[in-house]
């Protein structure tokens, strides 16, 4: 087991010490100018306020093929292994779903998939084996990411592949989505299981006939009812929101009792956000992240989609200063050069002047039909582990100082 520094630890309201990694790889999204300005903003916001220092920085194993088909097809994983910008195959491009604007061919793309899920296996491992309390992928989250399909600016499905490597090693894992739109692939692939309990809070569909994330889409067979959706209008606020999260979570804890969570902060739900109509401030979307860290279990914490680059570092950042127990001032002189902070430069965002959509009515009773079906649920369902697979034994290489590489 790897020696972990002192000044890694950050102290909790209860009297513990927490250990929080980092995964972090400065090549990721090379060809890929979106993804490569996202993390590596978001990083220099963090070195910013000086929070590396209570951070264990660590630099993912890259996923390799037999990481990848434990939930992705083999074909599928061929494809995006031979894809370049120089050589597109139209049909088959159709096929997995890549385009030119949701999921673009670029140069470097396989490397890119190997990175982003190879930092939540990585983090997944890493709770396996107790070596973190929280850890922090923010370059994962790619949650529509279909079995064969990409979306959303997401090719393979690092969530899930993160899930099943926790799964090695604990019994029940608990999935909270706070984007705006509904993981859809991350219920796909648990949708019969009770070993994994999904709560996503999303924008609800468009159309009639879109049935993915209805409140009466819970799961079947033995996930029945290990499926909670919340479809919320556009302009939620942080009232609202609060008022929804904290006691779906809370009930969620005590009958299903999640020996891991897995929490994605997907920042699109945020106020300001380029496609997401959400109107949450960067408080009231870590508000979420504040009440998951004071139930003390381990927690890995995953990026997602989000479309303005300022408050996706912003949002990343402040979460990953509530990871590590730190108060951040408002003003940070060092990014002041960065225009995706102008005209402010402030660290937090204010809520738009729009309509929250939402009733009190609306939020009341999507809360009163989620206990409903929380109260279907076998209380701490048991697991058996006679197949139980081997812990990946990854190799994580701890950052002493970027800048050296």
């Amino acid at each position: 087991m790897e020696k972990i520094a002192a000044e890694n630890f950050a102290w909790i309201p209860d009297g513990r010490k927490r250990r929080v990694s980092y995964f972090y790889e400065p090549t990721i999204g090379n060809g890929n100018r979106r993804e490569s300005q996202q993390i590596s903003t978001t990083y220099n916001l963090i070195r910013s306020y000086n929070l590396h220092h209570y951070l264990d920085i660590t630099r993912p194993t890259l996923a390799d093929d037999s990481d990848l088909t434990q939930f992705h097809s083999p074909e599928f994983i061929s494809f995006l292994r031979s894809v370049t910008p120089e050589y597109v195959d139209s049909a088959r491009s159709k096929r997995f779903n890549l385009d030119e604007w949701d999921t673009p061919v670029f140069s470097g793309l396989f490397d890119y998939c190997r990175i982003c899920a190879g930092g939540s296996i990585c983090a997944a491992a890493k709770l396996n084996r107790h070596d973190a309390d929280i850890v922090i992928n923010w370059s994962g989250g790619m949650h529509r990411v279909k079995r064969d399909k990409a979306c959303g600016f997401g090719y393979v499905n690092d969530v899930v592949l993160g899930i099943l490597e926790l799964l090695k090693v604990f019994k029940r894992v608990l999935y909270i989505d706070i984007g705006y739109y509904h993981g859809d692939a991350v219920q796909e692939a648990f949708n019969k299981t009770d070993r994994v309990m999904t709560v996503s809070f999303h924008k609800s569909g468009e159309f009639s006939h879109q049935r993915t994330g209805d409140i009466a889409d819970y799961g079947v067979e033995k996930g029945e009812y290990y499926s909670l959706n919340a479809p919320l209008k556009n302009g939620l606020d942080d009232a609202s929101f609060n008022t929804l999260f904290v006691p779906i979570i809370h009930k969620a804890m005590e009958v299903y009792q999640p020996e891991a969570i897995v929490l994605l902060c997907g920042p699109d739900s945020l106020s300001g956000d380029a496609l997401g109509k959400f109107n949450l401030t960067i408080k009231g979307h870590a508000a979420c992240l504040q009440y998951i860290r004071s139930l003390n279990v381990p927690l890995m914490l995953l990026g997602g989609e989000g479309h303005t680059l300022g408050n996706v570092a912003r949002c990343w950042c402040y979460e990953t200063a509530v990871a590590v127990g730190k108060e951040l001032n408002d003003y940070c002189p060092i990014i002041v050069g960065d225009e995706c902070f102008a005209p402010d430069y402030q660290l937090h965002i204010e809520a738009n002047l729009v309509e929250n959509l939402n009733t009190d009515g609306d939020i009341a009773k999507i809360k009163t039909t989620l206990l409903k079906q929380l109260s279907q649920v076998i209380h701490a369902p048991s697991v058996q582990f006679q197949d139980t697979p081997p812990i990946s034994q990854v190799t994580e290489e701890a950052e002493e100082d970027m800048e050296t590489r």
